[in-house]
């Protein structure tokens, strides 16, 4: 299960972070750093602040995009603050630590931490089912990402632990019921989205607002592989006969 965690932090600005974070997670056990886009990295500072946790840092795999590294992903939770413009649904830390808890039961799951300035973007917190939001002092909100990788890592361990005492970590039995990975989704929303383009069914409007609203519908359900393939299958067949193309034999 703990192979199937990974802490995501994207364009981390300062090496220091880095290495504070992998320190963070080493102490709560946690080990698969995840990095997206850093600015500097591998950095001697990196190492001096992971104080003894280099083989965090060793280990780290790096990618271009969010997208990329959470691709096998069947559970994606980020990290923001409360003022963002992306509808989604908002979890406490003990409440997020328990969802990837028990899904990386299921398969790969992703907890996001954004950048130090800005936090994620827009398009980076589509990809994400749910947000956790620490209830950090309104007078003074700002907390350092390592800081803030502390916490969750913290409330992972609790709910490791939990897990470990009552040997039930919650998963569906049938691997057939697994959420389906980030991948098979966004594949699914670029057929969806052509299929709507193809029909005209956003009659020249612009076509953020429903397909952000079908993304969080999906996203929330969040289907198996079977259940996509069946979709994907009803939007081809579609696409067929608006063609004049006979739809294929199941």
């Amino acid at each position: 299960m703990d192979s199937n965690l990974r802490i995501v932090l994207v364009g981390t600005q300062h090496p220091g972070n880095i290495g504070s974070a992998a320190r963070a997670m080493k102490t709560m056990g946690l080990s698969r750093l995840v990095l997206v886009a850093p600015l500097r990295f591998p950095h001697a500072e990196a190492d001096a602040l992971a104080a003894g946790a280099q083989d965090v840092l060793a280990a780290a795999e790096i990618h271009d995009s969010l997208a990329d590294a959470i691709a096998d992903c069947r559970l994606v939770i980020a990290t923001t603050a409360r003022q963002r413009t992306v509808p989604m649904p908002d979890l406490s830390a003990r409440a997020a630590a328990q969802q990837l808890c028990e899904a990386s039961a299921q398969g790969q799951v992703a907890l996001v931490f954004g950048r130090e300035r800005t936090g994620l973007e827009n398009e980076e917190l589509r990809r994400c089912h749910a947000a956790v939001t620490l209830p950090a002092h309104p007078d003074y909100s700002s907390l350092n990402v390592a800081a803030a990788v502390q916490i969750l890592a913290y409330e992972l361990r609790l709910a490791r632990l939990a897990v470990a005492d009552t040997g039930d970590a919650s998963a569906p039995q049938d691997p057939e019921l697994h959420p389906a990975e980030h991948r098979e989704l966004e594949a699914f929303f670029a057929h969806l989205s052509a299929y709507l383009a193809e029909i005209d069914f956003h009659k020249g409007h612009s076509p953020e607002i429903v397909e952000q609203r079908l993304r969080r519908l999906f996203m929330r359900a969040q289907p198996a592989p079977r259940e996509l393939r069946i979709l994907r299958g009803i939007l081809s067949d579609s696409q067929r006969l608006l063609r004049g193309i006979p739809p294929r034999c199941r």
